[in-house]
């Protein structure tokens, strides 16, 4: 793979939404839901690890908690990379890293090496690899049917937490997590590696006389009146209040229904019900990203994710609980790729991996602030009706920053870049 802004040939413009760039598309979503088990394994063995270590919920949240974490420094490092060398590289080291990471998971006998190496090897090295940088990747290969084909792109990790988490309570139950983990390790060697051949290809929105314009552009020109790494922070705040609120239900509803006495299994079906719907939602939005932008869809989401989250305040029994899981995953959906789009309305194509990465890295962050803070106050008040209020104040303000955001945007319009 030749470095970008390099004098190599690059692959001709006319490949932008061409078959090829589907059939792109299609191998990265692929990946992210393979690769994207990382992000929902211990979600659902949370209770089988809290009861085998004996840990408060609080502590039962770490290795989520880590792996999160990890994921939000690797999506940066990842997409760095993938700035530099193309997409195929953090594919690679992803896959082998996951893949590894689960065999190397399932043989830990203390709860901090158990935490550690999800951090480490399944977060850092492993599922960031296959989110933000193909989701970058995929930003430039598109240019009118962005919005879909980044949403779709984005949908993997959905997929992954729609299938996965049926499948991993199943295996639980009947073989035991360390078995469990053993066997997602090989399943992600042997499925995951023939997906990055599709990758080997440059991007054809970063050919060099574009990267040169990019340059001459200066990255320190103002964006939206603000210094570009202004921007960036007010995104990086966005992105950890919206999923603050969004780890709520997310990580927690699994364990809540054991605190009800619905069972695991009953809120891995929620959870993997929430994903799917969420899945839908984000294709949904990603037609309305193409026709009202990033900003806006930004905000819509955020409104419709903070009505979804209410419903939880009131209604806690067992069919009540499967439509709330619904209505979230229907009303959340759009807010994660919307970041993306926000980033490539803004910012020039030859930063898009990085800049994406720092923006889903956020969103990333605000997942493992907020899972560990909703088991913390669970822990504190034997409750989630607290933790639902918390989420609730922190998406006020991402729909603050979403709303201001968006006011400047249609005062001051927009550079639209390739």
């Amino acid at each position: 793979m030749v470095p970008i802004g390099t004098g190599a040939a690059a692959p001709r413009s006319s490949e932008v939404d061409s078959p090829y760039a589907w059939l792109r598309l299609a191998a990265a979503v692929c990946l992210g839901t393979v690769g994207g088990v990382g992000m929902w394994s211990v979600v659902v063995v949370l209770p089988a690890v809290q009861a085998e270590f004996g840990v408060a919920r609080a502590g039962a949240s770490l290795p989520y908690t880590l792996v999160t974490l990890g994921l939000v420094v690797g999506g940066v490092l990842m997409g760095r990379l993938a700035d530099r060398f193309g997409a195929v590289v953090p594919a690679v080291i992803g896959s082998v890293s996951l893949g590894l990471g689960y065999l190397v998971v399932a043989r830990m006998e203390s709860l901090l090496l158990f935490s550690l190496t999800y951090g480490a090897m399944i977060g850092l090295l492993g599922t960031a690899a296959v989110f933000g940088p193909l989701v970058a990747d995929t930003s430039l290969w598109f240019s009118r049917r962005r919005g879909i084909a980044v949403a779709l792109c984005a949908s993997g990790n959905y997929f992954a937490g729609a299938v996965w988490p049926p499948v991993i309570q199943h295996f639980v139950e009947t073989v035991g997590w360390r078995q469990t983990h053993t066997g997602i390790g090989l399943f992600c060697l042997a499925a995951m590696l023939p997906l990055t051949l599709a990758l080997r290809r440059p991007p054809p929105l970063i050919a060099p006389a574009a990267a040169a314009g990019a340059d001459a552009a200066g990255p320190a020109r103002p964006v939206l009146g603000l210094p570009p790494n202004g921007l960036q922070a007010l995104l990086a705040l966005a992105g950890v209040s919206c999923c603050v609120a969004m780890a709520m239900p997310q990580v927690h509803i699994v364990a809540y229904c054991v605190d009800l006495g619905y069972g695991a299994a009953r809120g891995a079906e929620m959870l993997s019900l929430m994903l799917a719907c969420g899945v839908a939602s984000r294709l949904a939005f990603g037609l309305v990203t193409d026709r009202i932008g990033g900003l806006a869809t930004l905000l819509l989401g955020s409104m419709l994710q903070a009505t979804a989250l209410a419903l939880f305040l009131p209604f806690d029994g067992l069919a009540s609980l499967y439509a709330v899981s619904a209505v979230f995953g229907l009303f959340q959906g759009g807010i994660v790729p919307s970041y993306a789009m926000i980033v490539r309305e803004h910012f020039p194509p030859r930063e898009a991996g990085t800049r994406v990465g720092l923006a889903l890295s956020s969103t990333l962050a605000g997942m493992a602030l907020g899972g560990w803070m909703s088991g913390a106050i669970f822990d504190a008040t034997g409750s989630y009706q607290a933790a639902v209020l918390n989420g609730l104040l922190w998406n006020g303000l991402n729909m603050s920053v979403a709303a201001w955001l968006l006011l400047r945007s249609r005062r001051l319009g927009r550079p639209v870049l390739a």
